[in-house]
C-alpha cells in the first residue's frame, strides 16, 4: 500500500515519477478492496495544493476520505463492485473490450505479464485484468529498479495495450452511478489521471 501523504504533483526533477507510481498504487488499493479507517484517515489528512484539474480531483478525494466512515464505504464498495449476480460497475478489462469476462484480452494480458516476469500472487482472488491489478502493474513499471522491463517504453506499451481502450469507460460508469458517493471522486481522480497519462504518452 502506498502512502497517500507522499503523493505530490511536482515537476519532473522533483519526483513526478514517484508521484505517478504512488497514485497508481493508491488507486489499486482503493479499487481492490474497501479501505480501512486508517487509510481513509491517512488520505483525509494528506496535503492539498494547486489548481490543476488533477490537483483539484485529488483534493476532492481527500475531502471525501476526511468525511468517510469505514463501514459505509465497505457497504458502498460491495453494492457497486460485488453485489448479487452482475456487479453494477465492472472493473475488468475483458468485460469492456470483449463484452465478457475471462476472454481473449485476459489471455493476451497474461502473456504480456509473463514476458515482464510477473504473475498473479496466490493470495489474489481477482483476475489480472481487474483495474486494481493493472494499476499495480503500472506502479511496478514506474517504480521498479528493473531497467530491462521497467522503463517508459514498457509503461507506454502496457498502458496502451491493456488499459487505454477501456479505463475511461470504466471511470465514467462509476462516476455516473447513483450509488457512488465515496467512489465518485475516486472515479473522477482516476479518469483525470488516466487522461493525463494518455496525453503524456502521446507526446513521448
Amino acid at each position: 500500500m502506498t502512502s497517500a501523504q507522499s503523493i505530490k504533483f511536482e515537476s519532473q526533477d522533483q519526483g513526478e515519477e514517484t508521484a505517478r507510481a504512488d497514485l497508481y498504487g493508491l488507486l489499486a488499493t482503493l479499487l481492490y478492496a474497501p479501505p480501512s479507517q486508517t487509510l481513509l484517515d491517512t488520505i483525509g489528512s494528506a496535503a492539498v495544493q494547486g489548481e490543476s484539474v488533477l490537483e483539484l480531483a485529488w483534493a476532492d478525494v481527500v475531502a471525501a476520505c476526511k468525511a468517510a466512515q469505514q463501514e459505509a464505504v465497505r457497504e458502498e464498495y460491495e453494492l457497486l463492485f460485488v453485489g448479487v449476480g452482475k456487479p453494477e460497475v465492472m472493473l475488468y478489462g475483458s468485460f469492456y473490450l470483449s463484452g465478457f469476462l475471462m476472454e481473449k484480452p485476459l489471455a493476451e494480458l497474461r502473456t504480456d505479464l509473463s514476458l515482464l516476469g510477473l504473475q498473479r500472487s496466490d493470495d489474489v482472488v481477482e483476475s489480472e485484468d481487474h483495474l486494481a491489478s493493472l494499476c499495480e502493474v503500472m506502479r511496478y513499471l514506474i517504480a521498479s529498479d528493473d531497467v530491462v522491463h521497467a522503463n517508459l517504453a514498457a509503461q507506454e506499451k502496457f498502458f496502451n495495450t491493456h488499459m487505454r481502450g477501456w479505463v475511461l469507460d470504466c471511470c465514467n460508469a462509476l462516476e455516473a452511478s447513483s450509488n457512488a458517493r465515496f467512489y465518485k471522486p475516486v472515479a473522477r481522480l482516476a479518469r483525470v489521471f488516466f487522461e493525463v497519462e494518455m496525453q503524456a504518452f502521446d507526446m513521448a
